[in-house]
């Protein structure tokens, strides 16, 4: 611990021993020690903290001393802390009393940090009271130095995130007909194979054989029978028409030369014998007078040839629902499942160029990222944003392309636009990235906090996690990430090591700054040499940083190194 010594008329320094010479001996001896020096700035301000400790009769009791510590820039301002009062047990006043017996002090003030305190000293003012007398003291010499201002090193590179497409080159489909049967029969009728949905089922198996879009990959056949006569008889008449309904479609095929459309292994048949479900949605359909009344035979009789008997027993009833509902459970459901198969890269690619309007979203949302090159990104997003306007992420990643350029006004205005359509977690996020690179802070905080967690929101939260001195928040946030920034604030947060790692698995690694920052590691540890090389490297790299080394309080402890002043 330094020691001040007030006993006379002058100021001198011996080492860590600080003498105030005062005609009278008011303050006799006071021992200090201050926490961090040199200073560091750290969220815009700057703290000075002082332990100390009066000796035994150290403050005349009837003193007052008003000490005053002073911050004072290379140019000459002085900037000053709080001021604290000491006051013997027997003066009037309202500071901290010492007793004859001494004591010790702790003292904190914090300033915003000022441009000028990269570069300066810190000295105390002392004026002393007693009675009516007082006197200020000659400044001290300089307790501690200023300013470590290393968290100014931050280079804002907020994540941005792109919506992303829903696009599938290939998705599967599925189109049908129905062939009805006469009550009892399983024979496919000429006439059924002449209605317009077997006819249309027909033609677009002619189409696709020829079509590249379209892949047919298998036909399923449900067959039902209508729930009257006997259960068993039912079943394998549903079975029968399942056969028969393959075999018409079979022969269909033929005559079309599809040759995957004639294999057994193409058709899956599903009998499903008396359809009581359908008969159940049949009648549902229909506004007779007995609909209720079957609906609930239905719903209590589980029994089915009781639940059959129950019905035909309602003569009238039945002979309607022999006539409207029976007939359109007769049948054989044929399911085609096929492909279709979207353009490729190449005619995406081509189409956005020449025809982008034949293209839906996903495919344009897809297509741009089909390119490198940020300009043809741009140019599909804006055609996307054309022909899409109400759909969030055209205008959003219209926006994410223009902020990697690096144009922060047109990339915020898309970024709102694509807010006014939908207020997700991903529009928030970019919003706050164009708030914080333009110095809005408290409104990133406030987007970032709304977005919730991801990747690139946690990184965001980790810039603003340095500037606002909140380190270890920082690292935490920004731990999926090996950057610059991740590596500085490692480094603010004490992990040297973390820091190094960081930095030398960043994309900056080869930067000028990166070796900066590794320049500062090896001070940090001590370690001259890994000082000396990465300095070396980056001045290399970036003259204008030799300039910037010479006042950097970092390398405090090297300025009279005879191998630091070498290397400028």
């Amino acid at each position: 611990m330094k020691k001040i010594v007030l006993k006379g008329g002058f100021l001198m320094m011996v080492l860590s021993v600080v003498s105030f010479l005062n005609s009278c001996t008011t303050i006799k001896e006071l021992e200090y020690n201050v926490t961090e020096n040199p200073l560091q700035m750290h969220a815009d301000d700057v703290t000075l903290q002082i332990n100390g400790k009066f000796v035994e009769k150290g403050l005349n009791a009837k003193a007052i001393a008003e000490v005053t510590p002073l911050f004072i820039c290379n140019d000459g301002t002085e900037i000053a802390f709080s001021t604290e009062i000491f006051q013997g047990p027997k003066a009037a006043g309202n500071g901290k009393v010492v007793p004859k017996e001494g004591t010790s002090f702790s003292y904190e003030s914090t300033i915003p940090y000022q441009k000028c305190m990269e570069e300066g000293v810190v000295k105390v003012r002392i004026v002393t009271k007693k009675g009516s007398k007082e006197e200020e003291l000659p400044l001290t010499e300089k307790i501690a130095d200023g300013t470590v201002i290393t968290p100014y090193l931050i280079q804002l590179d907020d994540k941005v995130v792109m919506a992303t497409d829903d696009f599938q080159r290939i998705t599967s489909h599925q189109t049908g007909a129905v062939i009805n049967f006469n009550k009892g029969k399983f024979n496919v009728k000429s006439s059924e194979l002449k209605d317009q949905d077997v006819v249309d089922l027909m033609d677009f198996v002619l189409d696709a054989t020829t079509n590249i879009r379209r892949e047919m990959k298998s036909m399923s056949v449900q067959s039902y029978a209508s729930p009257e006569g006997e259960i068993d008889k039912n079943e394998n008449l549903a079975k029968d028409r399942a056969e028969s309904a393959k075999a018409a479609v079979v022969k269909r095929m033929k005559k079309m030369k599809y040759e995957a459309g004639q294999a057994d292994a193409f058709y899956s048949l599903d009998p499903k014998g008396e359809d009581w479900s359908g008969f159940k949605a049949e009648v549902e359909k229909t506004s007779h007078e007995d609909k209720e009344l079957i609906l609930r035979v239905l719903q209590m009789t589980t029994d089915l040839n009781k639940r059959e008997q129950e019905i035909r027993n309602m003569a009238k009833t039945y002979t309607f629902l022999e006539k409207e509902v029976l007939p359109q459970l007769r049948r054989s459901q044929l399911t085609l499942s096929y492909d279709k198969v979207g353009f490729s890269d190449d005619e995406l690619k081509e189409l956005s160029k020449t025809n982008p309007d034949t293209l839906n979203v996903e495919e344009l949302l897809f297509t741009a990222t089909l390119y490198n090159d940020l300009s043809e990104q741009l140019r599909v997003y804006k055609e996307a944003q054309r022909l899409f306007p109400n759909d969030w992420r055209t205008s959003n990643n219209v926006g994410y392309v223009q902020y990697l350029q690096g144009d922060l006004e047109a990339a915020g205005t898309n970024f709102e636009k694509a807010g006014e359509s939908s207020e997700n977690a991903t529009v928030k996020n970019n919003i706050g990235a164009v708030a914080h690179m333009k110095g809005d802070l408290e409104r990133a905080m406030e987007l970032f906090t709304a977005a919730g967690s991801s990747d690139e929101t946690n990184y965001n939260m980790g810039l603003l996690n340095i500037q606002q001195g909140l380190y270890d928040d920082a690292v935490t946030n920004m731990g999926k990430y090996n950057t610059f920034n991740s590596a500085l604030a490692n480094l603010l947060a004490g992990d040297a090591d973390g820091a190094s790692q960081a930095i030398d698995q960043s994309a900056s690694s080869d930067e000028a700054m990166a070796y900066y920052l590794k320049a500062i590691v090896g001070a940090r540890t001590n370690n001259s040499e890994m000082l000396l090389d990465n300095l070396k490297t980056a001045f290399e790299k970036d003259g204008d940083l030799k300039a910037k080394a010479k006042r950097d309080r970092e390398f405090i402890q090297f300025f009279e190194n005879a191998d630091f002043l070498a290397i400028f």
